[in-house]
């Protein structure tokens, strides 16, 4: 009679980050029956609680830990998105032959039985990826979103493994941080929004930093650019079975006209087919209709019908920290857009309000090109409100290009008030919290900043 023996050795996980994805992925390992170890720099009291409820759990936690590779401890390990993934220690682990792996990869290998729509890019892939599942699932479809829009995919899988409903689709937006940790990841329909220069204090070069984002459209079935994106239309050669997307038109168009999707007439026209009025969106802005247009080329692509698209577009609220409308005092709209972390993104958010606008801005300054946003500033900003670590040196930087109308207030409660007071004076129509900067010197994250406006707003008016 044959028996079959079982390997009974343990095998030995370690977990670097004590975020929302790592956490996640201890937990899915932990099911999956490894012994898990879960580390984190870190020493503050709020970590030492969620130390407690972890090891009631089973998963051991080393708090104020520095990753030291030893193969004969660890098996595997799993990176959260915000650990380089450069650091020497990981780089000695690969050269020892640990398995490495981001948080996104080990949720990947749990799904990948279910189609996925990866969905990256610079800016835009927030509201892309909200829309896509939207619309996904006013068809119908059990298509939660997770990745770098809030809910972790290792969450997913651990839902999805403990639930007897059936999952359709992942919508997963995924940064280039997770992609980096990512080797396998091959989505049903990979979609690539922007393209401009952001975290190169991580990736270093341009170049890099692309060829991170391009290897998930390679591995993709099928692939979605926006074709207004002066960058990615320049690499157009690389991709000969790509769809794209224009808001210019049939004209603006790179390939077929039934392989991509356009404005028309007012309407958003997809495979060759229209769809739905691009006015249904209530989001502002040229870059939301480019936005409409690959959600509803993906949504086409997997099959959806054009009345749940229509249906789903017309019911889209927006997505919080975006452009989010908050209230209106006295005819003053107030608008967050606390996920403008970088001037592209800031760029865009200026351009999308009526003018004249009174700005919030500033944080934690990141690199990059500030020319085309400095420019939106002198065309419709009444007044800029200065807060944060980049607040002198904005001023500094708005004084070099002429522009006299920028205060330094540094805290999101002064900026608030004054904002309210100068919109009154200056007849401005919109203020405008748009920061161009991380957030990390006064916040935990964008949306912690974004909260506190909103509340303040609230609170105020």
């Amino acid at each position: 009679m044959h028996t079959e023996v079982k390997n009974t050795a343990v095998s030995n996980a370690h977990v670097i980050g004590m975020g929302r994805s790592g956490i996640a992925a201890a937990h899915l390992l932990h099911r999956e029956g490894w012994q898990v170890t879960l580390s984190d720099s870190g020493t503050s009291d709020a970590l030492r609680q969620t130390q407690q409820q972890l090891q009631a759990d089973g998963i051991a936690v080393e708090l104020g830990h520095r990753l030291h590779p030893q193969p004969e401890l660890m098996q595997r390990i799993v990176v959260s998105p915000g650990v380089p993934w450069d650091l020497p220690a990981l780089e000695k682990a690969r050269s020892l032959g640990i398995e490495t792996m981001g948080e996104m990869e080990l949720a990947w290998r749990s799904l990948q039985s279910y189609p996925w729509v990866g969905i990256t890019g610079t800016n835009g892939k927030t509201t892309t990826t909200a829309l896509i599942a939207a619309i996904f699932q006013a068809a119908g479809l059990h298509a939660p979103a997770c990745g770098n829009i809030g809910y972790a995919a290792c969450d997913l899988a651990l839902d999805t493994l403990a639930a007897s409903t059936q999952l359709d689709w992942v919508i997963a937006e995924l940064s280039s941080y997770q992609i980096e940790a990512s080797a396998t990841i091959a989505p049903q329909i990979g979609i690539w929004t922007t393209f401009t220069p952001d975290h190169l204090s991580r990736h270093k070069t341009l170049e890099n930093y692309y060829s991170i984002k391009a290897r998930l459209l390679k591995q993709s079935q099928h692939q979605i650019f926006n074709g207004d994106d002066p960058y990615l239309r320049q690499t157009a050669e690389q991709w000969p079975q790509a769809y794209w997307t224009s808001v210019t038109g049939k004209a603006g168009l790179l390939g077929a006209v039934d392989r991509g999707a356009y404005l028309e007439a007012g309407w958003a026209i997809a495979l060759g087919e229209p769809i739905v009025e691009a006015k249904a969106l209530r989001m502002v802005g040229a870059h939301n209709q480019q936005n409409l247009l690959m959600a509803v080329l993906a949504a086409r692509l997997a099959g959806i019908e054009r009345e749940a698209i229509a249906q789903a577009v017309a019911a889209f609220p927006g997505v919080a920290h975006r452009l989010e409308h908050i209230c209106t005092w006295q005819g003053i709209d107030f608008i967050n857009d606390s996920k403008a972390t970088n001037y592209d993104a800031a760029e865009v958010g200026l351009s999308a309000v009526a003018a004249p606008v009174v700005l919030i801005a500033g944080g934690e300054a990141k690199a990059g090109e500030d020319a085309a946003w400095l420019q939106a500033i002198q065309d419709k900003a009444a007044a800029v409100l200065l807060i944060g670590n980049a607040a002198t040196a904005f001023a500094e930087r708005l004084a070099q290009v002429g522009y006299t109308s920028a205060e330094v207030v540094e805290t999101m409660d002064a900026a608030v008030a004054r904002g309210g007071e100068l919109a009154q004076q200056l007849g401005a129509k919109v203020v405008l919290l748009s920061p161009a900067c991380a957030s990390f010197d006064q916040y935990a994250n964008f949306e912690q900043r974004g909260d506190h406006f909103r509340q303040l707003c609230q609170e105020r008016f």
